[in-house]
């Protein structure tokens, strides 16, 4: 990280009529969401014990014998990752960079961290879910369900890692277990909010490159290798076939772009939430 790529990046910001954020989980890990380490052993210390799992992104996916064991695990990790603030001011710092410009977010993060910092609703496209929502686990119906109130009193209630079988959320219209809305197979729910936040991403992309002549900043942000065709590919893309487009990625390790839009971006290898302090 150099102070002239800051000052680069800062002049791309302020000089940009539309700006389009692609977020990963890179973000939150910046902003103190970490998934292993301290931060698990305080919240899952028990689980580790007893199950053998050394990080919360495992824990997940444990093939737990009972819906009661289950569902203590993921009230847990729903309530510190969804319903509680990230440590670090990372994300409001990004909100103080942006909020007076025209800007949109894509994000495949699913922990509501843009809404908890005061992103404009109307301006977010979560693509992978939403830990604050359950769906059918079959899924019956294209519907999810706001899980906050019962994950809390899972979380409250659940004794030896287990939760009482009668707050195991079921589907209210077919009875079968309930399931996170996450993207992880074919089962994921799509419902009308979904495909809502789709348009308005679609609209503003047009809107952006009608009004604006395309002078657009695509902001890329601890976007990993996992899902690169959600943010990455089309960020490269649509920078490539825009003349008047700049491509800015922050990732700690992996700043990187193609060489045929190297003359029109800016890779910052460091810590997000330093770079944005130094922006500030």
């Amino acid at each position: 990280m150099t102070d002239e790529k800051i000052t680069q990046l800062k002049k791309a910001i302020d000089s940009a009529d539309a700006i389009i954020i692609g977020a990963g989980a890179g973000l939150s890990t910046s902003a103190g969401f970490t998934y292993s380490g301290e931060r698990f052993e305080a919240h899952f210390g028990d689980f580790s014990k007893k199950y053998g799992f050394t990080d919360m992104y495992s824990g997940g996916f444990y093939p737990y014998k009972t819906l009661e064991e289950h569902w203590a695990f993921w009230s847990r990790y729903i309530l510190i990752n969804r319903y509680q603030n990230p440590p670090k001011k990372v994300y409001e710092n990004l909100l103080s960079l942006v909020r007076d410009k025209d800007y949109f977010v894509l994000t495949t993060n699913v922990d509501h961290c843009f809404q908890k910092a005061g992103f404009d609703k109307k301006r977010l496209f979560y693509t992978q879910g939403d830990y604050g929502l359950f769906q059918c686990s079959i899924p019956c119906q294209q519907k999810t369900y706001d899980n906050e109130e019962l994950v809390r009193n899972m979380y409250e209630s659940q004794r030896d890692m287990k939760i009482p079988s009668e707050l195991i959320p079921r589907c209210p219209v077919c009875g079968r277990p309930m399931s996170m809305n996450l993207r992880a197979d074919d089962t994921f729910v799509q419902d009308e909010g979904w495909y809502d936040a789709a348009e308005r991403y679609e609209d503003f992309l047009k809107r952006t490159n009608a009004e604006h002549g395309g002078r657009v900043l695509f902001l890329e942000l601890g976007v990993g290798s996992n899902t690169p065709g959600i943010i990455k590919y089309p960020f490269w893309q649509m920078t490539h076939t825009n003349p008047n487009a700049t491509y800015a990625c922050l990732n700690f390790g992996e700043a990187v772009c193609p060489s045929e839009i190297k003359a029109k971006s800016i890779c910052i290898n460091g810590d997000i939430g330093e770079v944005l302090t130094n922006l500030l």
